[in-house]
């Protein structure tokens, strides 16, 4: 008789579990940590939001949606693109409301791969992106940013990676987890590669509304550039609204209709209320990010200089709410110095070898967490580093 294990898919077995989670799990049973590794905002989702998704509920609204999510929820989504991001996006038949910004690019990754097909992925990136390139069948090639240059991707980098299979590019910006922002000379730089190349790019674009010195430039913005991005982007992050999983992807119409099957397959439509609930958060949500972008924008300023003052080189990133600083002057690896502080001082970080192999030697501390916390985590990594640097 088979044993249980030969049952499993091996594209699945052999997939890692995530870094992160590892952290987390060992900072659960722990009395009195300070967790920097939660990669969510620390406000609550606006009340008038929560009030849109209530009135939803007593006014009965539990049905399915169309499967590309409300129409008017689409239409929404359209104006807050083109209004905020001069990007524009035909809402019949162009955008897909999705289970969160992770659906949506599962979905985008599985309309296009065909196996062996080659994405170019720029690492330190999301723990995810590989996993769910090897998942839809393609093969994930990373290229390392410069961290001379603010873990930026440079030209000559990425053109080294094209071979005959590759089909896209992947990009984040703000990053997870540098929280680097690409600029329009950035973007414009990738984009010639990708004209040159025939080259799709996915862009996820979820930390969008937390870019902070500057207005926040779209890849789909890019001349030339809409008919070959992938833009994904949500609720999440710009509007605290990570629990109610909603996000969205927008692409050409011979693309979204792809992704419509696999996403009609896969989940039918994203949960009703939440649709409401996105469709507030577009209307009137407008001030609450603001004041939350402030907040990050503080809070980002004082982590930045804490870890420059304690002889751990950080750069100053240009959105998101994280911070990625060195830890090579410990002599301690990534997943050392995570653990030996967690341990040591009950601060939670996240070793920067889980976002790809050029995240060894860094950290990721996100600050979206209350100025207090914030302090003492300041405070008792001090007394680790006094402890513990060579």
């Amino acid at each position: 008789m088979k044993t249980t294990k030969s049952y499993l898919s091996r594209t699945v077995e052999e997939l890692k579990p995530s870094g992160i989670r590892r952290f987390f799990d060992l900072a659960s049973g722990m009395e009195g940590v300070i967790s920097l590794g939660v990669g969510e905002p620390d406000f609550v989702t606006p009340w008038s939001v929560r009030e849109a998704a209530i009135l939803s509920l007593e006014q009965g609204y539990t049905s399915y949606t169309a499967n590309a999510g409300l129409l008017e929820l689409r239409q929404e989504i359209a104006s807050y693109l083109i209004n905020s991001f001069q990007v524009a996006y035909k809402p019949e038949s162009e955008i897909i409301v999705t289970v969160g910004a992770s659906q949506a690019i599962d979905i985008a990754l599985r309309s296009i791969l065909d196996p062996g097909d080659e994405v170019i992925i720029v690492e330190p990136c999301f723990v995810s992106y590989s996993p769910l390139v090897v998942l839809a069948g393609g093969k994930p090639v990373h290229v390392q940013a410069a961290k001379d240059n603010g873990f930026k991707i440079s030209g000559d980098t990425l053109k080294s990676a094209i071979t005959d299979k590759t089909k896209a590019i992947m990009i984040c910006s703000p990053n997870n987890p540098t929280g680097t922002l690409l600029e329009e000379d950035d973007l414009r730089e990738i984009a010639a590669i990708a004209k040159e190349h025939d080259l799709l790019v996915l862009s996820d674009e979820i930390y969008a509304e937390l870019a902070y010195d500057g207005a926040y430039t779209s890849m789909a913005a890019i001349e030339g550039m809409k008919e070959r991005t992938i833009l994904v982007s949500g609720f999440s992050k710009g509007f605290a609204m990570t629990g109610w999983r909603l996000g969205f992807v927008c692409a050409p119409q011979y693309i979204a209709e792809a992704m419509l099957k696999v996403h009609q397959y896969g989940m039918m439509c994203a949960p009703t209320m939440a649709q409401y609930a996105g469709l507030e958060a577009l209307r009137s949500g407008s001030s609450d990010v603001e004041e939350m972008r402030k907040s990050y924008r503080r809070r980002r300023n004082y982590m930045v200089s804490s870890f420059n003052e304690m002889g751990l080189d950080c750069h100053l990133p240009g959105g998101a709410f994280y911070v990625f600083p060195s830890i090579q002057a410990t002599g301690l690896t990534s997943e050392q110095f995570a653990e030996q502080l967690l341990m040591e001082e009950k601060v939670a970080v996240v070793p920067g070898n889980v976002f790809g192999e050029s995240g060894e030697g860094y950290i990721r501390c996100s600050y979206a967490t209350s100025m207090e916390q914030l302090q003492e985590a300041v405070r008792r990594i001090r007394s680790f580093l006094e402890k513990n640097t060579k």
